[in-house]
């Protein structure tokens, strides 16, 4: 049997998946299945014993409908069809603001390179942002081509080493621009992380719907699909 010498492998397939993850430059759509676990289990613990199908739609909302599927199996639940009564629905089973659910995708980008702005020196197309006083900016990747909506900026924050950063100036396709405050040091590669998990430090969605007008499911929806979708 003969061999394409050019055509990779499994194992050489395999290798490259940690270096295709390094060179791209889009943000992160972690799913997190122990956070989709656990409002299976608090769903089932309440009497919920089917989930409703419509989670699926959109790629199961952005978080992978694969994904979902073999939670719910695991979890021992069955379907139900779309809008049948005592169905669990998606923002619970996401944990979406207002639910008792746990979220389950948290948006994290990288910190690229930061740069001291002066006092009047705007950023961003426009300059709709201007500094009121000497402080540090960082170009974080994450833009409206992965779900960062253009309107976020300068209406919400991303955290970086446990510390807020306003979102400043309009929000470009690949990247956005945050402020650390004029003491910051920060090492380029660091988290930005958009939203998550309240619980574990990181930025709700629920800002982000403020700010959108979006409802969330139709924010993770495209974070989802446009991000690079990773699970934990």
């Amino acid at each position: 049997m003969s061999v394409d010498p050019l055509r990779p492998t499994a194992e050489s397939s395999r290798a490259a998946a940690p270096v295709a993850a390094q060179l791209d430059p889009r943000p992160v759509a972690l799913i997190r299945g122990s956070a989709l676990a656990h409002n299976l289990r608090i769903a089932r613990d309440a009497g919920v014993l089917v989930v409703d199908r419509d989670v699926l739609d959109a790629d199961a909302w952005g978080h992978g409908a694969d994904i979902v599927e073999r939670a719910v199996s695991t979890a021992g639940m069955a379907w139900a069809e779309s809008g049948e009564d005592a169905a669990l629905a998606g923002a619970w089973l996401f944990g979406l603001p207002g639910s008792p659910g746990r979220p389950v995708m948290a948006l994290t980008g990288r910190v690229i390179a930061t740069k001291l702005l002066r006092a009047g020196e705007g950023v961003s197309y426009g300059y709709t942002f201007r500094a009121p006083s000497d402080t540090t900016v960082a170009l974080v990747s994450g833009g409206y081509g992965q779900g960062v909506v253009r309107n976020l900026g300068n209406r919400v924050a991303v955290r970086v080493e446990g510390r807020d950063a306003p979102v400043v100036g309009r929000v470009a396709m690949d990247v956005c621009v945050v402020d650390l405050g004029p003491r910051a040091a920060v090492t380029p590669g660091a988290p930005a992380v958009f939203f998550g998990d309240p619980d574990r430090g990181e930025p709700s969605l629920g800002p982000w719907t403020a700010a959108t007008g979006l409802d969330a499911d139709e924010i993770v929806a495209i974070v989802g699909v446009r991000a690079r979708r990773e699970v934990a």
